[in-house]
């Protein structure tokens, strides 16, 4: 890498590291995760910063690098732990101060969704990216990203309800015992 390219890398760094690092908190519900994945991504950015800075936007293209690493992250771990331990891990602990009470409440019931869906209100909402954009994000087709955002915010919205009732064979089971 040049100078210049060192020069516009630690830019890059200073303008989107804190989104960066939001965006990936958001996504996995874990700050540890996040700054490990944000970390990783970008020392590999920092590798191929030339060919990423030529791109149309190396922002998205870095959100995409966060989404393909915490797949990549999870694919990896379901492998190596029990299934039982991973019903435990997909809860993060929540933060006990209480002005940070509401923000955790809302990052756990985001890690409730689907992985796709997750990211896809992440990105929608909490970075304000086009459909376009999210798809592009995403590998998929715009009408997926709506799919899968109005599936997240119906799921969301019956969580926040307090309307979650269990399967009616669970509850059939219930009744039985």
């Amino acid at each position: 890498m040049t100078i210049s390219d060192d020069a516009s890398f630690a830019e890059f760094v200073a303008q989107r590291q804190r989104p960066l690092l939001r965006f990936a908190m958001v996504l996995t519900g874990d700050s540890g995760l996040a700054e490990d994945i944000v970390a990783e991504v970008l020392a590999r950015t920092y590798q191929r910063w030339a060919r990423i800075s030529a791109v149309d936007d190396p922002n998205a293209y870095v959100r995409r690098m966060i989404v393909n690493e915490y797949t990549s992250w999870w694919r990896k771990r379901r492998r190596l732990l029990p299934h039982a331990q991973l019903d435990d891990y997909d809860v993060p602990t929540p933060d006990h101060a209480g002005r940070y009470a509401e923000h955790e409440a809302m990052v756990q019931r985001l890690a409730r969704l689907p992985r796709r869906q997750r990211a896809a209100v992440v990105l929608r909402f909490y970075e304000g990216l086009t459909d376009a954009e999210i798809a592009d994000i995403l590998g998929c087709s715009e009408g997926t990203v709506r799919s899968h955002v109005s599936r997240g915010l119906a799921a969301l919205r019956l969580d926040l309800a307090g309307e979650l009732r269990p399967t009616p064979i669970i509850a059939a089971r219930r009744a039985d015992v």
